[in-house]
């Protein structure tokens, strides 16, 4: 192994000479294309001369790469500039910070700080004891003041960010950490949580302001720009792409902390506008928290804007976006531990383990189709079956072969679906489904067979949700098609089962709905659900739509699946909306799947059942959790199992 080197550097007319073992660097051939790609320079007899075309932070973290791939060490003279003693005493301060961050988040704080903190909380959140591992959650994010929480979904994170709130804002006026107001950006389900959350936790309505959809640019504008804001504000991430300028105005006239809630929605690194906007909003925050359960849903690259917005100014994670995409492709490379190291300070995380949750139950249901519905499904599976069976992976035949699977799930629930184009849903990246000309009109010449009937599956799921609500409980109904929704809703209307239903088109309070209307929100459907003298039992929702944010498990022990995709990732956070922390003793969450019989239905669940294993073990075993694309629907996987099961199937006819 070589000899590890030691380069010096002076100040020399304001530029930066670097001297000593400074062959090294010329020797090295990485250190030279590094040294070429992003310092100005000149080799001279003496050593390197970088030329200060930079920030003294910029310049300082380009040299220490460089030494590093050189396998030098470095060292400053005495003859340096005040501004790289500035920024070497500034290094040294942010090393023993992050060192206390890090054994906080292990677990080892300062008793006596520690003490301090959960004192200040049990006076400050009257309404709510947080359990141990949420203080100490919240204690780092107080005490690291921009960190990422990557709890799992049900562990509390709202509460986390308002004890390490509750905490900031008791801090004198003048310390530079004191915060007194929030800014929340995440997706529209979310903000109701945020707003009822605060009133659970400090015993007071929260006085807030939601800039969304229905609110106009100009009064979005004026209230930011006014000095009588509300303590929480929330918007949407799309929201932020037009008001930017003002929200950034806002953050840098008040003492702002923002949260990020469900961050992996800015994970995108192609410049994409929406995380873009949201990133240039870090360094006019006061403080700055991420959250999210899915840190790195397609690999180790989706951590880049996270920890970016978290400390705009640091280079926290110092390998670059395909480096880190590189890693993602190797279970043992040898570059994670360091990454995990670089990290370590600004996470924490509490797995469902931690979290001790009472047990649920899985009744797998199987449902016999009718004869019209059967008929109908095996002339569309044989269709497809001979048909994907020599598919390349192409993108355009991959969105074909999707759009084939999603007929396929149709017909197993509801074959009326068939008189309604594929135009109208969209797929896990936000896009339409493509349907070619030739299977529209194949869908096209087997409508006259579909019969006006109730599907079977809407009857056994009538049956079950009728003796819960008898029972006196409570259900939740997950369907995936709108129509499907819409039409049980009807069906259970004409049972005498009163139901509301949760879906994209559900409008949210503060957006498109007017407060005074008649219209019924999400917010005020979800709060009259849980409330003891609801009119209502039964909520139908779409995964897709709402499984994100919603809590119904103080109220609701049972949901009910007409139907099920692929996609995992939908599948456990549905799940969660009833199994989550905060559940009694003794209570039994249960989970009923409807399953048609000899259909596609049977490998979804067996697929499900698969990577639901896999990734509760991930979650459960992994700093960093890594989801190797479990939320594709009719990836390579899927059609394989698809067709071996039909293949199993066709033998025993």
């Amino acid at each position: 192994m070589d000899n590890l080197g030691l380069i010096d550097i002076h100040s020399l007319n304001g530029d930066y000479l670097i001297i000593g073992d400074h062959l090294k660097i010329q020797q090295s051939r990485m250190a030279m294309m590094y040294l070429r790609r992003n310092l100005k320079h000149e080799i001279t007899p003496k050593g390197v001369l970088v030329k200060a075309t930079m920030d003294v932070d910029s310049i300082m973290r380009h040299i220490k790469v460089l030494a590093k791939y050189a396998k030098c060490s470095l060292r400053f003279s005495k003859d340096v500039d005040d501004d790289i003693l500035d920024y070497e005493n500034r290094e040294e301060q942010f090393s023993l910070f992050s060192s206390k961050a890090n054994d906080i988040r292990n677990n080892h704080p300062v008793v006596a700080d520690f003490e301090h903190f959960k004192e200040v909380l049990i006076e400050a959140l009257p309404n709510r004891r947080l359990y141990p591992l949420q203080m100490l959650s919240a204690f780092h994010m107080a005490f690291a003041q921009n960190s990422c929480n990557f709890s799992v979904p049900g562990a509390g994170k709202t509460s986390v960010v308002y004890g390490a709130y509750s905490y900031l804002k008791s801090l004198p006026t003048d310390n530079p950490k004191h915060v007194d107001k929030l800014l929340i950006i995440g997706p529209l389900s979310s903000f109701g949580p945020w707003e009822n959350e605060y009133q659970e936790c400090f015993g007071i309505p929260v006085e807030s302001m939601r800039l969304i959809g229905g609110v106009s640019k100009d009064f979005k504008s004026q209230y930011l720009h006014s000095l009588e804001t509300t303590e929480l504000t929330l918007t949407s991430y799309q929201s932020v792409v037009s008001i930017k300028d003002d929200l950034n105005f806002f953050l840098g006239r008040n003492k702002v902390m923002v949260v990020l809630d469900e961050a992996h929605k800015i994970k995108n690194t192609q410049g994409a506008i929406t995380a873009s906007s949201t990133l240039e909003l870090a360094k006019t925050a006061k403080s700055r928290i991420v959250l999210t359960g899915t840190p790195a849903p397609n690999g180790y690259e989706d951590l880049y804007n996270l920890f970016k917005f978290i400390w705009p100014d640091r280079n926290i994670i110092s390998f670059n976006v395909a480096q880190l995409a590189n890693m993602s492709k190797a279970t043992d490379d040898c570059r994670v531990n360091g990454l995990i190291d670089q990290i370590s300070p600004f996470f924490i995380r509490v797995r469902k383990s931690d979290l001790h949750i009472p047990p649920f139950t899985a009744t797998e249901i199987q449902i016999p189709m009718s004869p019209s519905q059967r008929h109908i499904y095996d002339v569309i599976e044989k269709k497809v079956m001979d048909a994907i069976t020599n598919e390349d992976d192409s993108p355009y035949l991959r969105k074909i072969r999707q759009a084939k699977m999603i007929r396929l799930m149709q017909v197993a629930t509801n074959p009326e679906l068939l008189n309604y184009s594929l135009d109208t849903i969209i797929d896990e990246q936000g896009c339409f489904y493509t349907e070619s000309e030739e299977d529209r009109q194949f869908i096209k010449n087997i409508r006259d067979f579909i019969k006006d009937e109730i599907p079977n599956k809407f009857v056994y799921a009538a049956d079950i949700a009728e003796k819960i609500v008898n029972e006196g409980g409570k259900v939740i109904i997950w369907a995936n098609y709108i129509r499907n929704i819409e039409r049980f809703n009807d069906y259970l209307g004409a049972r005498g089962i009163v139901s509301r239903t949760l879906y994209g088109a559900t409008p949210v309070e503060g957006g498109d709905a007017n407060s005074e209307s008649e219209v019924l929100t999400r917010e005020a459907i979800v709060r009259e659900f849980n409330s003891d003298s609801s009119s209502f039992n039964v909520i139908i929702a779409n995964p897709f739509a709402v499984a994100e944010s919603i809590s119904l498990h103080k109220k609701c022990h049972n949901a009910i699946y007409i139907e099920r995709s692929f996609n995992a990732a939908h599948f456990i956070q549905s799940k969660d909306r009833i199994h989550r922390y905060g559940l009694a003793e003794g209570i039994i969450t249960n989970y009923y799947y409807l399953i048609s019989t000899d259909s596609i239905d049977d490998t979804i669940n067996s697929r499900l059942k698969i990577k639901e294993d896999r990734l509760n073990k991930i979650m459960e075993s992994m700093p960093i959790p890594l989801f190797d694309n479990v939320s594709e629907t009719g990836g390579i996987d899927d059609i394989k199992a698809i067709l071996q099961d039909y293949a199993t199937r066709s033998q025993k006819l």
